[in-house]
């Protein structure tokens, strides 16, 4: 708590709920896709919990905590790029789709305005996580897209956000000649097994290749939590907190920015 109480925002007349009981409630929630009215007696009312959510998710809050600890992770000596699925619930896609009244407070312009990322693919609507990781498996750029954006295209949404690297590991799927250039101009290596549709094969260091599991037990564990696994609210704006939040209780994660 003592690391990441600098980015709270500063309480203004009534004093808050202790903050330790709220964010523990929310990681509880994260953890085990409760929906919040079912909370346990310790973190009633759900209410509190649910309100805290939302408006630090809207403030930017969960964001700003991420960006300060990564400040202090260090500079990689190599990046791993890589995607997951992540499935929408029903009532994640129900968010209707007409347009702004005169009459609409600013919580439903902001929540109708707010982009739901959620695209369909051959196993229904979901999103796809894109995420950016160092040498130890510890994620430092995330991207939340629509389900059918493809693997590169991902790339190209980050690649401005990349840090200074030696050398960055990606599957086939990242195997294009503008992206091997665009780490080239950045001075970073890239260790990208060829297609077996290119005509002309590119080597590369099997070796360190093989470290690339790192990134995927991250994902494992990151959809080990329900609520991530399977987003249940409408807006992208909503999932994304709820992954900063569920990787934030963990600071040997820092991450450099969460994107959308």
């Amino acid at each position: 708590m003592r690391k990441i109480e600098p980015y709270f925002p500063l309480s203004h007349g009534v004093p808050r709920v202790d903050d330790r009981r709220i964010i523990s409630g929310i990681i509880f929630f994260i953890r085990n896709g409760l929906r919040w009215r079912d909370a346990p007696q310790d973190y009633r009312p759900h209410k509190t919990i649910y309100n805290r959510f939302i408006r630090w998710s809207r403030m930017g809050v969960f964001n700003r905590i991420f960006a300060g600890l990564a400040a202090k992770g260090g500079k990689p000596d190599q990046l791993m790029i890589d995607a997951t699925h992540l499935k929408a619930h029903r009532t994640a896609a129900s968010l209707k789709k007409r347009g702004l009244r005169d009459n609409d407070p600013p919580d439903h312009c902001l929540l109708r305005c707010a982009p739901r990322r959620i695209g369909r693919t051959k196993g229904g609507l979901n999103s796809k996580l894109h995420a950016v990781c160092d040498g130890k498996g510890r994620p430092m750029i995330m991207l939340l897209s629509e389900g059918q954006m493809s693997d590169f295209g991902g790339a190209a949404l980050m690649i401005d956000a990349f840090p200074k690297a030696k050398a960055l590991l990606g599957h086939k799927g990242y195997d294009a000649d503008w992206f091997r250039d665009a780490l080239a101009e950045r001075k970073i290596e890239a260790c990208i097994p060829s297609k077996s549709n290119r005509k002309v094969h590119i080597p590369h260091d099997t070796a360190l290749y093989r470290q690339r599991y790192k990134i995927e037990i991250m994902f494992g564990r990151h959809k080990d939590r329900r609520r991530i696994h399977t987003g249940y609210d409408r807006c992208a704006q909503l999932r994304q907190s709820g992954q900063n939040r569920q990787d934030r209780c963990r600071t040997d994660l820092p991450l450099h920015g969460f994107q959308a």
